[in-house]
């Protein structure tokens, strides 16, 4: 086939488009741009800013000279209006409210499976490619979003909200091969500018950031108490409750009172990070949530089996769960053995086996029935010297009074 591969200037993509030449397929690769930092006003918390070259660009010229090696003709697509719209500002309207996104799987679903497949089919391509650790199969006419033979890197969590039919359209060359066996092909074949690059772990085309300081250019710094669910006591000052996520524990800052600590919530409005100590962790479990937008990679989307497992995050092993859908974008997902740090904002993958049935946001999480922002709630309302709280939700005895 003619084939589109996007080639990112890492390891992975660019032995993707050594395998779709020995397959015998007509390649030719493309870098997607979709980052600019002097146009984003991406100033603090980049570290490249004494760097003679921006990372954006030493990727370009890594890809160039992969293609080159290969002797692959290389396209360049610009996508910055598109990332910024679409994939950026949901990114941060999500952390506004409170929330804890995903940009990996909007840039999927909005930039590489999207404005790159409309490039794609507008140069008259027959199919995309990436160097995803993913496979698909088709079976019955229907073709499934399947998981890598390196279950240790399998990305199809990431993949969750891209529709069937260019799931269909993709071609995933390194899926059936593990992470050491790219890099000794890149190695075998000499690709000097990736075959010891190290992995990406930054944010989605923008790259290695302080993480806080990066954010404080779109979403100014506000610091407030740092309390402790059971005491109600403020333990140290936030930096801003956008800057956080539950089940955190590196980063406090709480010195004056012995931990760990966990993040287990907080309050935007009131602009409170809200702890719990390692000996009271309850506070970090849920046993189910409603989960929103989902796009399910089936062939009937009445037709979802009420048994799956599920990753609420990126690495977590497979939890089982009960699916009980709503209608044919909403669920409610119970896991009765209770789970940690599971997150608003976060995306609950679904799995039927080795199948990825999709995936949509988490937009509340419950404990024993009742929403676990509530119940922080109504515990800080009721903590006070005279005892801790009830996760639970229970309200504490009264004390007796004398007439």
């Amino acid at each position: 086939m003619k084939v589109l591969v996007g080639l990112s200037g890492g390891v992975d993509s660019a032995v993707a488009a050594w395998k779709l030449m020995q397959e015998g397929h007509d390649v030719t690769c493309c870098f997607m741009r979709n980052w600019d930092s002097l146009t984003n006003a991406d100033i603090e918390g980049n570290p490249d800013l004494t760097n003679d070259i921006c990372p954006q660009e030493q990727d370009y010229n890594d890809a160039r000279a992969v293609a080159d090696h290969l002797g692959l003709k290389l396209l360049r697509a610009d996508f910055i209006q598109e990332y910024w719209d679409h994939v950026f500002q949901t990114f941060l309207k999500e952390y506004e409210r409170g929330r804890t996104p995903n940009p990996d799987i909007l840039c999927n679903k909005y930039i590489k499976f999207d404005s790159f497949f409309d490039f794609a089919t507008s140069q008259g391509f027959e199919a995309v490619a990436t160097g995803h650790y993913a496979n698909n199969r088709q079976e019955d006419g229907f073709v499934w979003l399947t998981r890598a033979q390196d279950r240790n890197k399998d990305q199809t969590y990431f993949l969750c909200q891209v529709p069937e039919n260019k799931i269909a359209r993709t071609l995933f060359p390194i899926g059936g091969l593990t992470k050491p066996e790219v890099r000794r092909i890149a190695e075998a074949l000499r690709l000097e500018s990736v075959a010891s690059k190290k992995d990406s772990t930054g944010i989605c085309f923008i790259g290695e950031r302080n993480f806080r300081l990066f954010l404080s250019n779109y979403l100014p710094m506000k610091p407030g108490p740092i309390v402790d669910i059971d005491s109600g006591n403020v333990l140290g000052e936030h930096q801003g409750v956008l800057y956080y996520t539950v089940g955190q524990r590196k980063g406090l800052n709480i010195t004056a009172h012995k931990g760990p600590w966990f993040v287990a919530g907080k309050d935007v409005s009131r602009n409170e990070l809200y702890v719990c100590h390692v000996d009271h962790q309850d506070w970090l479990l849920s046993d189910a949530c409603l989960v929103e937008d989902i796009n399910w990679i089936v062939p009937d989307d009445w037709n979802i089996p009420e048994k799956l497992t599920a990753k609420f995050r990126y690495r977590q092993p497979d939890q089982e769960v009960q699916v009980t859908c709503l209608d044919k974008t909403t669920a409610l997902v119970k896991y009765p053995q209770g789970i940690r740090s599971v997150t608003a904002g976060q995306e609950a993958v679904f799995y039927d086996g080795d199948r990825c049935l999709g995936g949509g946001t988490i937009e509340e999480v419950f404990w024993n029935g009742r929403s676990v922002q509530q119940t922080i709630a109504s515990a800080l309302n009721r903590a006070d010297a005279s005892g801790y709280p009830d996760p639970n939700g229970n309200s504490p005895e009264p004390e007796e009074t004398h007439a």
